[in-house]
């Protein structure tokens, strides 16, 4: 493998078929020219056409800019960049369903046209214009009659494995995959599913079974017989795919900030006017990215995006992200991108030396972001100083919508009872007094009918 040039992506080098780089801050994929008869057969075959017109795979458009290395490439196409890269240990229980459900149909459509899916990392995927997508147009390969589907092992870590255990075990375990990039362990999968599992015909053969089956045979060389998987055989394991995955249900229910909404102490008046007054500022400066922190289940991500802002809408609960994609799907939208993210410990660059995945940091700024009921969890249930939460958002975001929630508030005096308070900068003074070193205030309005203050914010 070369070493990365001319602006290749440091996540995109495992593939000798090619690799992803930017020039002129355009995105770019080199195709090698080891994959030009498989790109070929691709394009030719319809199967390209079809997947794009079934919103399967990232459209894209050939050309005729200079390879980044000269020496190996075939040819240069320019992918349709998605709005905003996000990684499956985000993603709620539906999202990674659906994107596990969408690799099989991608797959399973390669095989009626003389090709084969020969990667199936979550990695590969992402969520544009509200659908789950194949972003890796070299992700193909000639089908050869006989041969084992390569990526069977692949599919079963990255997607049927962590969504067994968050449907049988607990959702929050979709985070091992933040600690395994390569998906979870399968021998790890069988360990911690239940016993009941194993009276499932597909977990039992797609991860217990596999996962022993891997065990055994993990320092030999077995080389598949000519032969050995038919075309109908592979297709008959993609539907016992699809069928366990469909089997897979989780409900957005106990969790801590599902019912947010109903359990607040906003009244309709104010509640309203804060939506209204997130919908002007969004219109009046109109970014193109907004990123709402604690969004919830998305309702104020909803009043940014009709500005027609792409709006990423963060929570750390995964039922409320559930919830908020669920309510995508049902209206089709196509500007809202529900996220899970705990704003106390971001998302990390992961990978190989620090660079495959991008931390959350990393795919910024916004160009406006919302913390809305945020702060005083931040500064009062985690300890984090005003002047750090200035730098976090000020690194952020250049227009900043910030809600100011006062000691007197029931939501703050429910925070504090259980602990001392040590937190005498805490108030709208200091608050104003610590955000001006790293903002503007272009706004301050008070919520109608509470004694919360909402701020537009411009960092200097």
């Amino acid at each position: 493998m070369a070493t990365p040039t001319s602006g290749q992506l440091s996540a995109s080098f495992r593939d000798p078929s090619g690799f992803l780089f930017s020039r002129n801050g355009i995105l770019y994929r080199q195709i090698n020219r080891a994959y030009a008869e498989d790109y070929a057969r691709l394009m030719d075959s319809g199967l390209y056409e079809k997947l794009v017109k079934a919103n399967l795979l990232i459209p894209h458009v050939e050309s005729d800019q200079a390879p980044a290395e000269s020496d190996a490439a075939f040819k240069v196409i320019q992918p349709e960049r998605a709005p905003f890269i996000s990684y499956p240990y985000e993603w709620s229980f539906s999202q990674l369903k659906d994107a596990a459900l969408a690799t099989l149909s991608i797959h399973k459509r390669s095989l009626k046209l003389g090709m084969s899916l020969k990667d199936a990392s979550a990695y590969n995927i992402q969520f544009v214009r509200g659908k789950a997508m194949l972003i890796d147009t070299l992700s193909f390969e000639v089908y050869k009659e006989g041969e084992p589907w390569t990526a069977y092992k692949q599919f079963c870590q990255h997607f049927l494995a962590p969504l067994a255990l968050m449907a049988y075990r607990d959702v929050r375990l979709s985070q091992l995959l933040r600690v395994y990039i390569d998906g979870v362990p399968l021998d790890l999968a069988s360990e911690l599913l239940p016993f009941k599992t194993k009276l499932n015909f597909g977990l039992l053969t797609h991860i217990h079974i596999h996962a022993g089956s891997q065990k055994r045979y993990s320092d030999k060389v077995v080389e598949p017989r000519k032969g050995s998987m038919s075309q109908q055989a592979m297709i008959g394991l993609i539907e016992s795919l699809e069928g366990t995955v469909k089997k897979l249900t989780w409900s957005p229910a106990g969790t801590e900030w599902g019912a947010y909404y109903e359990a607040t102490n906003y009244s309709d008046s104010a509640f309203d006017h804060k939506k209204q007054l997130v919908r002007e500022w969004a219109a009046e400066k109109k970014p193109a990215l907004v990123w709402d922190l604690g969004g919830n289940t998305g309702v104020f991500s909803r009043e940014a995006a009709a500005s027609g802002a792409f709006t990423v809408s963060f929570d750390i609960d995964p039922a409320a992200v559930e919830q908020n994609y669920q309510v995508v799907k049902k209206n089709k939208e196509q500007n809202i991108l529900p996220l899970v993210l705990d704003l106390t410990n971001p998302s990390p660059a992961i990978g190989w030396d620090h660079a495959e995945r991008d931390s959350f940091g990393q795919r910024g700024p916004a160009d406006m972001a919302l913390a809305l009921a945020v702060i005083h969890h931040l500064a009062i249930s985690n300890n984090v100083p005003l002047p750090q939460l200035v730098q976090f958002f000020a690194a952020r975001t250049k227009w900043l919508v910030i809600e100011f929630v006062p000691k007197s508030d029931s939501q703050v005096k429910r925070l504090l009872t259980s602990r001392k308070d040590i937190f005498p900068s805490y108030t709208r003074e200091g608050f104003e007094a610590a955000f001006s070193q790293g903002f503007d205030i272009h706004n301050a309005e008070s919520v109608r009918d509470s004694e919360r203050v909402l701020y537009l914010m411009e960092a200097q």
